[in-house]
């Protein structure tokens, strides 16, 4: 398995960030490029084995995920995808966490994909998946500055 991995620390507390992220389904509501998200198969921020169907912008192409782990008291939640990829993976888990940075009351945030694919892509992918990860952060801290 490859690793793309991401990491960043936000100026908002734990508790501020988790409010967004903690909401599997909710993921439009703070990402730019995402049109809408839909549940399928149950809804709820933490239903693990519900689905979300996204619509991405500007194509309108579709890529589904599932939630397939949540821990609410460790922020963290882990989905793959549902269907076909929209990548050539054979195996893909993303993985959200949070953790509180307690000397400045900031939160550190780690996003990453763990993925199997053909040696030839594994460079390719890893650098898609690690700018797909930056430009959410980007957006999510974007959009903690408009909570505040």
């Amino acid at each position: 398995m490859s690793i793309a991995y991401v990491s960043a620390t936000l100026d908002d507390g734990i508790d501020t960030v988790w409010s967004v992220l903690h909401d599997f389904h909710g993921i439009d509501r703070w990402v730019e490029r995402i049109r809408s998200s839909e549940p399928e198969d149950g809804a709820g921020p933490g239903a693990v084995g519900s689905t979300r169907r996204l619509t991405m912008e500007p194509d309108s192409r579709v890529v589904r995920e599932r939630l397939v782990g949540y821990d609410a008291p460790d922020r963290r939640y882990s989905y793959e995808f549902a269907g076909e990829p929209p990548f050539p993976v054979r195996a893909f888990r993303g993985t959200v966490h949070l953790l509180p940075v307690t000397a400045s009351g900031t939160t550190f945030v780690e996003w990453f994909a763990e993925f199997d694919c053909d040696a030839a892509l594994i460079e390719r992918l890893t650098t898609t998946f690690q700018r797909i990860y930056v430009g959410f952060l980007d957006d999510l801290r974007k959009h903690l500055i408009g909570l505040t």
